[in-house]
Parts: C-alpha cells; sequence; structure tokens
C-alpha cells in the first residue's frame, strides 16, 4: 500500500523523571511537533527508548500520546523485536489501542535470513489491520532488508512502507526501483534526507526534528516543489546540527537537544549515559548556528 504518510514522522524520545515517563514533558514536545509541521511522530521507535521501558510504561505512553494527538498528527508505534511471537502481540496490542499505525524494526541479534524477514513481517501484517513500516537498519541489528526482500514485502497488503536507515545509497536506489509504487519509501537517516526524497521518498522518518521539526519539513516541503536549490541550502544548515545528534549513540545527543531547548527531558536510561561536556559543546554551537538557541 501507498500514501499512509507523507512529510516527516518524528522519531519522539521519551522523557523521563524519578517516578518514570515524564508525561507532562511529553505532552509539550508532542505539542512541539504538530506546531512546527510534523505530519507524524513514531512512538517507542528506537529513539523512545522502548528496550528499558515496562510493558506498563509502553502502554501508558501509547494511550497518552492517541489521546493527545486526538488525530492532529499519526501515532506510529514502534513493535519490533527479536522474537516474532512478541512482535506480533506488540503490534495487535498497539491497534487495540488505537495507534494509526506501526513501525516494526527487523529481528536484531537472532540474525535470521531473508526467509526469516519475510515470515517476521507476514505474520505481523497478517495479526493486524492497520499499516505497518518495515524498519531497515543493519548497523544496529545485524540484519538487512535487501531490495528483492523489500520488493516481496511490497506484496503484503498493509505494509506501508520501509524505513531505509542501511546508509547505503546504492541499495536504496535499488530498493526504491523495486518497490516504486508498491509501497512507500522513508528516510530513516538524516544524513540521507535529501537524496532519499529526491528519488521518490515519500517522507522521513528523523532523529533531528524532534528539535527542529520545522526545517526538517521545509527540507521535505522544498523537494518535493522541485526547488532543489533552496532544499540544498536546508541540507547545507541541517547538516552539523545533524552530524551533532550523533556524536554518540542515539538518542543521547538528541535527547541533550531537547535539554538545551528547555525541555525537562531527563537523561537516557542505562546502559546508556549522559552526553558528554565536550559534545554538548559540540551540540550548543550547532544548534545556535541553526538558529535553535
Amino acid at each position: 500500500m501507498t500514501g499512509f504518510f507523507n512529510g516527516i514522522a518524528t522519531a519522539i524520545i521519551t522523557p523521563f523523571n524519578d517516578e518514570g515517563v515524564n508525561f507532562a514533558e511529553f505532552e509539550k514536545m508532542l505539542e512541539r511537533q504538530i506546531k512546527g509541521g510534523a505530519d507524524a511522530v513514531v512512538v517507542l521507535g528506537t529513539t523512545g527508548e522502548p528496550s528499558t521501558m515496562t510493558s506498563d510504561e509502553k502502554t501508558a505512553l501509547l494511550k497518552f500520546a492517541v489521546k493527545i494527538a486526538d488525530g492532529r498528527l499519526k501515532i506510529i508505534a514502534g513493535t519490533g523485536c527479536n522474537d516474532t511471537k512478541k512482535a506480533v502481540a506488540q503490534s495487535v496490542h498497539a491497534q487495540h489501542i488505537g495507534v494509526d499505525g506501526i513501525i516494526a524494526v527487523t529481528p536484531y541479534y537472532n540474525r535470521c535470513t531473508q526467509n526469516g524477514i519475510l515470515q517476521y513481517y507476514r505474520e505481523i501484517c497478517e495479526a493486524v489491520t492497520i499499516p505497518v513500516i518495515a524498519y531497515n537498519v543493519p548497523p544496529r541489528t545485524a540484519v538487512n532488508i535487501l531490495p528483492e526482500t523489500a520488493e516481496k514485502l511490497a506484496d503484503i497488503p498493509n505494509i506501508a512502507g520501509i524505513k531505509e536507515a542501511s546508509g547505503n545509497m546504492a541499495q536504496v536506489c535499488e530498493t526504491m526501483r523495486r518497490i516504486r509504487g508498491k509501497t512507500d519509501l522513508y528516510s530513516g537517516d538524516d544524513f540521507l534526507n535529501l537524496p532519499i526524497l529526491a528519488i521518490g521518498g515519500a517522507g522521513l522518518i528523523s532523529v533531528t526534528s524532534n528539535i527542529a521539526p520545522e526545517l526538517l519539513k521545509k527540507l521535505y516541503t522544498l523537494v518535493k516543489q522541485n526547488s532543489l536549490e533552496e532544499a540544498n541550502a536546508v541540507q547545507d544548515l541541517l547538516l552539523p546540527l545533524e552530524e551533532a545528534c550523533f556524536t554518540e549513540v542515539n538518542p543521547i545527543p538528541v535527547k541533550a537537544a531537547c535539554n538545551i531547548l528547555g525541555y525537562s527531558a531527563g537523561v537516557p536510561r542505562p546502559p546508556l549515559t549522559e552526553l558528554e561536556e565536550n559534545n554538548k559543546n559540540i551540540l550548543r554551537r550547532a544548534m545556535a548556528n541553526a538558529g535553535l538557541v
């Protein structure tokens, strides 16, 4: 399927405090995304730190996000797992809560075959009726959705797209060639947002848009208007900011950036650590240069 969403989706952080999830702060962040022009948010994606959250926390956050969004933008729940049975159960649960769609990262650590990837997504898609985005991020998972596998995934009726974060632009182009018109391609790599949009990507699923949704939406709009010279100027502005948002493993820097903007985002849960001071200085300079502080 195509057309689930076009534009930008923010892979939103989860703010924590001593009691757990800071819901009041999450609401402020969600409202900022709506005001900044985001078309969707991914809740409990990698950036949201679901691997260190309890089941009760994850359920409560999804329910809260759906309630606060109230149809003003799409809520996409991260439900992927290295256990297919658990991924299916989490997907069914998210649908029951009322999310608009789900995004499921490939199985990780187990390192399944391409046939295993296909079976994983088939079982998820057969269990739910809402749109499903497959997420390819080999640097984290050690599993890669090859273009020929993406082509087969595109034939599953409720596969709404593939989020590509392989970092291999040649592979991304071949995947786009094989799925074009059957399902959508989304950039999952802020550094490659512009070229992925230029080859026909339907949108961006971005980390940096936690702090700069307006700039990411502007980049998307300019590319879709074929205003590539202006889009390149925006990309040139964004690139140092994106580099600063990945000086350490995501979401360490972007969570620090949210704190710099005045949110009470807290710090990442262990084993992730707070951003090192020298990298905070890099981040502050990049945010200042982008006009964010």
